[in-house]
C-alpha cells in the first residue's frame, strides 16, 4: 500500500467516525450565518403575533415584498388591525446597543469589539412610506415598530416603538382606539394582498441583490465624501502653481470648504 492509498484510507476511516461532527459544525455555522439569524428572528415575532393576539382581529403578513421607483423593499411582518396597521422590523442582535432617533448608524458593542448598522428606525420608515402610498392610509394609521431578538440590551434610552421580543405585543395591544372600520380592514387587506410581490426565494434574491447595491453605491459616495463636511469632492484641475494642469480631488463646497485631496 503506498502513502497516497493510506492517506485516503485513513481519511475515509476518520469521516466514517466523525462525519457527525463535521454535520455539527456546518449546523453551527449556519446558525450563526446573517441569514438564519434573520430567519429564526422572524419566526419568533411570528410565533408570539400566533399565539398571543387574536387571529379574528389582527392579520398577520409576513416578509412582504413591495415594488418600488428604485427596486423594491422588503418588510418583516405587516400587521393589519382594525386599530391600525403596524409595520414592523426585527433586529435578532447580541451585545450592547447604542442609538437615538437622529442617528444614521447605530452601534452594537460585544465587549470591545464595536459594529455600526443602519439605524432601523430610519430603515423602517422607507417600508412604512412605501405602504401607506400603496394602501392610500393616512399617516396616523400606520405605527412603525423595531423589535429586537436575541441577547442584547439596549444602552441608551430607546423610543416607545424600539422594544424587546417581549414588548412588542404589548406595544401593539396598547392601542386600543379604533381607527378602521371591518369593511376597511379587508380593503386593507385586500390591497396588500395584491399589491405584494409573490413569495418566492427568487423574490428574496432579487431583493437582496437590490439591497447589496444600494450599500455598493452608498460605499462608493462615502469613499467620495469631503472628510470635513461630508459633501462630494469633485475633479478639478490646477490653473497656477507649481502643479498647474495636474488633476485633484476638490470639495464641491468651496469656497466655504478647501479641502483637496490628491488624484
Amino acid at each position: 500500500m503506498n502513502l497516497t492509498q493510506m492517506v485516503v484510507q485513513a481519511f475515509s476511516q476518520a469521516f466514517a467516525a466523525y462525519w457527525w461532527l463535521l454535520v455539527l459544525l456546518i449546523v453551527i455555522s449556519l446558525l450563526k450565518s446573517p441569514l438564519m439569524k434573520g430567519i429564526i428572528g422572524e419566526g419568533l415575532v411570528n410565533l408570539a403575533a400566533k399565539l398571543f393576539l387574536d387571529k379574528n382581529v389582527y392579520r398577520l403578513f409576513k416578509n412582504v415584498t413591495l415594488p418600488t421607483e428604485d427596486g423594491t423593499t422588503q418588510v418583516d411582518h405587516v400587521i393589519v388591525s382594525p386599530y391600525g396597521v403596524f409595520v414592523i422590523e426585527t433586529k435578532n442582535l447580541k451585545g450592547w446597543i447604542f442609538g437615538n432617533p437622529q442617528q444614521k448608524l447605530w452601534t452594537q458593542q460585544i465587549y470591545k469589539h464595536k459594529n455600526q448598522f443602519q439605524n432601523p428606525l430610519h430603515q423602517n420608515y422607507k417600508h412604512t412610506q412605501t405602504l401607506q402610498s400603496a394602501l392610500e392610509l393616512d399617516p396616523s394609521k400606520l405605527f412603525s415598530l423595531v423589535v429586537f431578538v436575541g441577547d442584547s440590551e439596549f444602552k441608551t434610552p430607546m423610543p416607545e416603538n424600539v422594544v424587546y421580543a417581549g414588548g412588542y405585543i404589548r406595544f401593539i395591544k396598547s392601542k386600543q382606539q379604533r381607527l378602521m372600520a371591518d369593511s376597511e380592514v379587508q380593503e386593507v387587506c385586500r390591497k396588500l394582498q395584491a399589491g405584494r410581490l409573490r413569495p418566492s426565494i427568487r423574490t428574496h434574491i432579487e431583493h437582496v441583490r437590490h439591497v447589496k447595491t444600494i450599500v455598493e453605491q452608498k460605499q462608493q459616495a462615502n469613499q467620495n465624501a469631503c472628510p470635513k463636511c461630508g459633501k462630494p469632492m469633485i475633479l478639478r484641475t490646477a490653473s497656477k502653481g507649481d502643479n498647474a494642469g495636474n488633476q485633484f480631488w476638490g470639495c464641491s463646497g468651496f469656497p466655504g470648504c478647501r479641502t483637496v485631496r490628491p488624484l
